[in-house]
Parts: C-alpha cells; sequence; structure tokens
C-alpha cells in the first residue's frame, strides 16, 4: 500500500516536502503541516503554509492576470476549460485516489467527485458561448436598450474538506469561462489535493500561453488566509463552502467592505417516507444518503420522516442494511463506508450522541467507535427522536440519522421545514397529490427537492444552494454563472438627438 500511495503522489506532483502558495512560481515559507491519512495515520506529505507577505504577492499577480484574462474571447477561454477537463480526465483514477487517501471517502465516491469535475468542465465550455444578455423596447424612439455581461474579477474560493476537488471545479471552470480569474484557498485537512489540481492547471494554462496565475492557491489557517481574502477589496467576489458560524464571519467581512460572496453552508437534509410510496425506493436512497461519504456531506440525509403505518417495518429494514454495512479502508471496493475525517470528527459524533439521549431520543444502532488503524472509524447511528427535539435542528456532520413519525402530508412537511438550514430535501411517494404539494410553494423550504431519489447526489446541471442558514449561494448550473460576472444597462441613441426618459423636456 505504501508503494502504491508514493507512486499516485509522484504522478500528481505530490513530493515530500511541498510550498503551499502558486501564484505562476510555487513559495511558501510559513507554518509546517504533516497531512495525515484518516485512512490509516500514514503522514502522506508535508505542506508548507504561506506567510502574509507571500498572500499579497499571490493576489496581486492573480489581481494582475485577471486584467488581460478578461479580454480573451469568451469562447476561446472555453478552450481553456476543455483541455482541463480532458487533462482531469486523464488523471481522474490518482485524483480519485488522492481525495481518498486525505478525505477518506471511498474510493467509488472518489472517482465520483472526479467525474463531477470532467462534467462541470463540459458544462463550462457550452456556456462560453452563451453568456447572454438581453435587449428590452426603449420607451424613447430610435433607442436600443439592453443588458451585457463582463468579467468581475478574482473569485476568491473558499472550500471545506468533504468535497476537496469539486467544489473548487464548480467555481473554478465557470468563473474561468466568465473571465474571472481564481484564487484558491483549501482546507487545511485537505492541501494535497489542491496542490495536484493547481499543477494540472498551471500545466494547461501554460500550454495555451497564458499567465497561470489564473489559477492560484494560498494555502494557510482560515483565521489568516481566509480573512485576508475576505477584508481585501481586490477579490470581487468570495465563494465559501463550509459552516454556518463560518459563513456568519465571511458574510459580515465581505459585505463591509461591499462585495460579492456565494455562501454555501450546513445542510440539514431529510426525506419525507410516504405510506403511497416505495420501501425498496425509499430504503436506498436513505441509506446512501446517510452513510454517504461517512455523513459528512452538506446534502447527507440526517432526517427521516415516516408515516406512522410504515415506520416499524421500515425502521426494522433500515437497521438491518446498517447491521450490514461494511465498514473500513475506503479503498477496499467491498467497503460502503470509510472513516470520518479526523479524530476530532469522531469525539463530536460521541458527543451528538450524549445529547440526543439526554434530550429524550433513544439509539436505535452504531455510534461504536471501532479499532481500525487510524482511529476514525464508527458505525453509523440510527436515533429515533420525537418531532421538534432540539438536536435535531443542529448539524452534526457525520453519520447521525434521526427518526420521527408523521400522521399527515402537511405534518410531515411542517416538521422537515421546521429546522433552521434549507438545502436539501426528498419525499418518495407515488401520489400525485402529494409529490405536488411538497414541490408547491406551500412545501419543502429547500434549495433542493427531490422526488423518488434521496437527499444527495446533486448533478452540475442545475444551480446547486439552499436557503435559510444555508446560505443563499448557489453554484453550478442553470443561471449560476451570473453570480461570477457584473450586469451593465445599456441605453443606445441612434436618432440623432437627445430625447429624455420619463418624457422630460428641456429647454435651454
Amino acid at each position: 500500500m505504501q508503494n502504491a500511495m508514493e507512486k499516485v503522489l509522484g504522478k500528481l506532483g505530490i513530493a515530500e516536502h511541498n510550498p503551499g502558495g502558486f501564484n505562476g512560481e510555487w513559495l511558501g515559507s510559513g507554518r509546517k503541516q504533516a497531512v495525515v491519512s484518516p485512512v490509516d495515520g500514514a503522514t502522506l506529505a508535508e505542506v508548507t503554509n504561506i506567510t502574509q507577505a507571500e498572500f499579497d504577492a499571490v493576489l496581486a499577480r492573480t489581481h494582475e492576470a485577471w486584467k488581460s484574462w478578461r479580454l480573451v474571447p469568451a469562447p476561446k477561454r472555453g478552450e481553456v476549460v476543455k483541455e482541463l477537463g480532458d487533462e482531469l480526465r486523464r488523471h481522474k483514477e490518482d485524483l480519485a485516489e488522492l481525495v481518498t487517501l486525505e478525505m477518506g471517502k471511498t474510493l467509488r465516491e472518489g472517482l465520483g467527485e472526479v467525474q463531477e469535475m470532467i462534467d462541470i468542465c463540459d458544462l463550462a465550455v457550452g456556456l462560453s458561448r452563451q453568456l447572454y444578455g438581453l435587449t428590452m423596447p426603449s420607451e424613447r424612439r430610435m433607442h436600443r436598450l439592453q443588458e451585457q455581461w463582463h468579467p468581475l474579477g478574482v473569485v476568491g474560493v473558499i472550500t471545506a474538506f468533504n468535497f476537496p476537488v469539486a467544489v473548487w471545479s464548480w467555481n473554478t471552470a465557470i468563473a474561468l469561462v466568465c473571465g474571472d480569474t481564481v484564487l484558491w484557498k483549501p482546507s487545511s485537512k485537505t492541501p494535497l489535493t489542491a496542490i495536484a489540481c493547481t499543477r494540472i492547471a498551471e500545466r494547461v494554462l501554460l500550454k495555451f500561453g497564458y499567465d497561470p496565475a489564473i489559477c492560484s492557491l494560498a494555502i494557510g489557517k482560515g483565521s489568516d488566509i481566509g480573512d485576508l481574502i475576505n477584508t481585501d477589496p481586490r477579490v470581487a467576489l468570495v465563494s465559501y463552502t463550509g459552516s454556518v458560524p463560518g459563513g456568519r464571519h465571511v458574510g459580515k467581512l465581505v459585505q463591509e467592505r461591499f462585495g460579492r460572496h456565494i455562501l454555501e453552508l450546513g445542510g440539514n437534509g431529510a426525506v419525507i417516507v410516504s405510506e403511497k410510496g416505495d420501501m425498496e425506493t425509499a430504503l436506498t436512497s436513505v441509506y446512501f444518503g446517510a452513510i454517504g461519504t461517512s455523513g459528512q456531506r452538506c446534502t447527507s440525509t440526517r432526517r427521516v420522516i415516516v408515516h406512522a403505518s410504515i415506520y416499524d417495518a421500515f425502521v426494522g429494514r433500515l437497521k438491518e442494511m446498517y447491521a450490514r454495512t461494511r465498514i473500513g479502508d475506503p479503498r477496499d471496493g467491498a467497503n460502503l463506508m470509510g472513516p470520518l475525517v479526523d479524530a476530532g470528527a469522531i469525539g463530536t459524533m460521541l458527543e451528538a450522541i450524549e445529547t440526543i439521549k439526554a434530550q429524550g431520543g433513544t439509539i436505535l444502532a452504531g455510534g461504536e467507535p471501532l479499532p481500525l488503524p487510524g482511529g476514525c472509524y464508527i458505525t453509523p447511528c440510527l436515533a429515533e427522536v420525537p418531532a421538534g427535539l432540539p438536536m435535531t435542528r443542529e448539524e452534526t456532520f457525520a453519520p447521525v440519522l434521526y427518526l420521527t413519525r408523521y400522521e399527515t402530508i402537511e405534518e410531515a412537511i411542517a416538521i422537515q421545514n421546521d429546522v433552521p438550514q434549507g438545502l436539501s430535501s426528498a419525499i418518495i411517494t407515488n401520489d400525485m397529490r402529494e409529490s405536488e404539494l411538497f414541490l408547491s410553494a406551500a412545501g419543502s423550504d429547500c434549495g433542493i427537492a427531490n422526488v423518488n431519489t434521496g437527499t444527495s447526489g446533486a448533478e452540475i446541471g442545475g444551480a446547486f444552494g439552499g436557503e435559510k442558514e444555508t446560505g443563499g449561494g448557489r453554484e453550478s448550473g442553470s443561471d449560476a454563472w451570473k453570480a461570477y460576472m457584473r450586469r451593465q444597462t445599456t441605453a443606445i441613441n441612434f436618432s440623432g438627438k437627445v430625447e429624455l426618459a420619463q418624457g422630460i423636456t428641456l429647454e435651454i
């Protein structure tokens, strides 16, 4: 395993010691950090964080690169993103294995995450010829009114550990075709995947003769490097993925300077399981939604609201599935669940379980640490809780699943919506009235609402994001690209004389 690991790291340009900053050149002279794999506790490599002075040098060049990149025609920018996608295809297996080593998700999920990167590049290539504006009729004779979209500037992308490469790509592929440059600050828990992706982007940009600082990198603590991004006016847009408290902090700092932000924060996904739905569909959707990525997705299923008439049968089947869950080394294809990201995550989950019991919930299964290498493995937990239990309003970023009964569909929707977060939701039903009510203005209040499929597994064709404490941001598909550009409304007079709007006349 050690030789295989070293081979993967070498193919992706990861050395024993790695500088943590890039602005066309690699730099880093700050604090050194060892990157430890949650898979087995092995040290993968060392990264040197950048200093404040080095950050300024990175941002300065990234901002300067934008001044020329914005003038490159959008379809030409799309050619660069196409090559980026092709390069990711060539490195799909190696990059997926690095994601697994550094973060701990199963290899099949790592491959799926890299596929998301490839897919968003494909979408962005088409988008590069579709950055549409509008024309509107003018109230003035022989005038034309239009709106157009221009590149915005430097996009600061601050990502979380659970999707260490996909979230960067969602932002970067769209930002690049929109004419923006990107400054990436990854999670300190997953810096190696960031270095690998930046090296890939560097090669692609150099191949086309562009400044590689178009995709720059700044590795360091959030309270240091993150806040430098949040407070610097040269960063036109901050895209932040992380916790609700972190999002509040980012939002305040960016808003104080009237910058823009995209906030992708907490989730608390719920699935309503109707007695009119298919039991097998419900079980599969809930099971993967709860244990996928070891419960460390923002779209993970954390609450299941089950009709009282089928509750016992559903829970009994789900307990059987949990008991059969194979947990272990995520590189082994037979294992369905790997480790949590670190020992701290295990501690947080165990504290949550004690709080559930103290508040009146009942643990039905799981929540037991496993004596496996690395110390980051635990069995997924099922908890039976009454509606409104305080703990269900919080997001525990771990495989803890709450089970609650309901009697009417209106009650189920009310229970689902009665949390501060609003990211992903689902209903399992074959009743058209129930599904249409769930998708109506009186239904789910989440940014994602699915029917007969689970809460996780969003596709890049649709805009991704949620409401309430989830932050309101949108990334990826649909018209999310508009957040990465500035809108300009233009009136063009071709009459040969001045006519004022609103019928105003002027005598001089």
